[in-house]
């Protein structure tokens, strides 16, 4: 029987399994099963930031682009995101833990009969077909009563996003399909598709990552304890210093493939490699924030600092901006300065020349 793998092993298997070789947008989304989403531009969404190491020749929005032809849909995952229909198919009928009251429920019906006639729609044309006016919304602000409608069907599924247009969801009609029958098996697909995603991972962040199921399927709320008790028993696992970890069974963290290589990359804050921030603290030994909405004083490194990778460390972080369409980068380290390695300035170079052109900036 093979040694277990030590957490150097695991480190360097957290990196390598998810920095596969770029592929089709297509295949990427399926191998990695789920891309989260996040509006904030800086320099582009986490969404295009995630798919440029994993996709030949990705450009910053190509997935808004060529979103309509791929077989894939926005929706709630353990967060929101885009993910493979065949996926999205295994959460609906979703019901929502909070129930519409009849009055809501009568508008949801004229807005899915207005979009049924139309195609496609614009936010603003159900806003102007139905006046609903402006309400209060979940964090104490003031937004459009029809937005919100038209979150909460498309949500239980009533409605799908077509398309975006300059990043604003634009909406179809969507026919309901029939309950799953078999809730346990659904449930254990869902729990492959997140541990093969995020792998290896700390036995918290394994049960927790499960327990945010809820956002996508609250409607088997009862059946996640059993599956997170079917998962400890099918995933591969080991403990190591007292935590236990676990990963897929069909999966060799101690194999050769995931030797280390010469290469520097600069993360978006969701990206599969740094999303668990528990993970990240055992991996590297320094705690790594999102600041996007932490007060500009208080911030430690910067508004929206993209980790930097470096072989399987994460040594530092940096922060790209646009000016006159050309590339502006600052770069920060844990250890106060750059490793001392002609090897590392130069494949830094090799990574900003790729975001250059990711970008299409100067």
């Amino acid at each position: 029987m093979a040694p277990p793998p030590t957490l150097a092993h695991l480190r360097r298997y957290a990196v390598a399994r998810t920095l596969f070789t770029p592929t089709t947008l297509a295949r990427a989304i399926t191998k990695l099963g789920f891309v989260q989403a996040d509006p904030i531009r800086a320099p582009a969404r986490a969404q295009d930031l995630t798919l440029r190491h994993r996709v030949k020749d990705y450009r910053a929005g190509d997935l808004e682009r060529r979103y309509a032809r791929l077989d894939i849909e926005e929706d709630f995952f353990v967060n929101y995101g885009f993910l493979p229909r065949a996926t999205h198919a295994l959460l609906h009928p979703r019901e929502a833990r909070m129930q519409w009251k009849k009055v809501q429920l009568a508008k949801a019906h004229a807005i899915l009969e207005f979009v049924r006639a139309r195609g496609v729609v614009h936010p603003r044309e159900v806003d102007a077909e139905f006046a609903h006016g402006r309400i209060t919304n979940w964090f104490g602000g003031s937004s459009n009563a029809s937005t919100q409608l038209l979150d909460g069907m498309h949500y239980r599924g009533m409605l799908r996003i077509a398309r975006r247009e300059g990043g604003i969801r634009l909406y179809a009609a969507r026919e309901i399909g029939a309950a799953q029958t078999d809730v346990a098996a659904a449930m254990d697909t869902l729990v492959d598709i997140i541990v093969r995603k995020y792998a290896p991972l700390p036995e918290r962040s394994f049960t927790m990552l499960i327990t945010m199921l809820r956002f996508a399927a609250p409607q088997w709320t009862d059946a996640r304890k059993a599956a997170i008790a079917r998962a400890k028993q099918r995933f591969a696992s080991t403990s190591i210093d007292g935590l236990r970890w676990y990963w897929p069974a069909d999966e060799n963290p101690r194999a050769p493939r995931h030797a280390l290589r010469d290469e520097v990359r600069l993360l978006a804050p969701f990206d599969p490699i740094v999303w668990d921030r528990y993970r990240f603290e055992k991996f590297w030994s320094w705690s790594y924030r999102f600041e996007a909405y932490t007060p500009a004083p208080k911030r430690v490194r910067g508004y929206y600092a993209l980790p930097l990778l470096w072989r399987d460390r994460v040594i530092g972080w940096g922060n790209l901006s646009m000016k006159d369409g050309a590339l502006v980068t600052q770069i920060g380290y844990v250890d106060g300065e750059a490793p001392g390695d002609a090897t590392f300035h130069a494949r830094l170079d090799e990574e900003l020349d790729r975001i250059t052109t990711f970008l299409g900036a100067r």
